[in-house]
């Protein structure tokens, strides 16, 4: 079984950053891991991915230009940095490997438990 273990969330003022971590027991080389969100009474919503093999990314309209993806194959982590940040950012980011080059939730199958990101006005 595949676990990712997400980490870095916390409470932030508005313009602010973070950069959270998500530690992978494997990661294939075909892997496309990525980045979800979800706010109270809203969908989960996709915020960026990665294709482990060739590094091709890939952002939500709404973080393009304020947020990174990024890789560590040694230590098997993506990373995303967030810059800018946006009361709108609030909202648990789960970490998530697929195999598909998608952003809708059910094309991943293994996903990490949450973590908390608030950011205040």
């Amino acid at each position: 079984q595949v676990q990712l273990v997400e980490s870095g969330g916390g409470s932030v003022q508005a313009g602010g950053s973070l950069r959270l971590s998500c530690a992978a027991s494997s990661i294939l080389s075909s892997s496309v891991m990525a980045w979800f969100r979800q706010s109270p009474g809203k969908e989960r919503e996709f915020v960026a991915l990665i294709r482990w093999r060739g590094r091709n990314s890939l952002y939500a309209d709404s973080v393009k230009g304020r947020f990174t993806i990024s890789q560590d194959n040694a230590r098997n982590t993506v990373n995303l940095q967030m810059n800018s940040l946006k009361t709108e950012d609030t909202g648990i980011y789960y970490c998530a490997r697929g195999s598909r080059y998608a952003t809708i939730p059910p094309e991943y199958d293994f996903w990490g438990q949450g973590t908390q990101v608030t950011v205040a006005s």
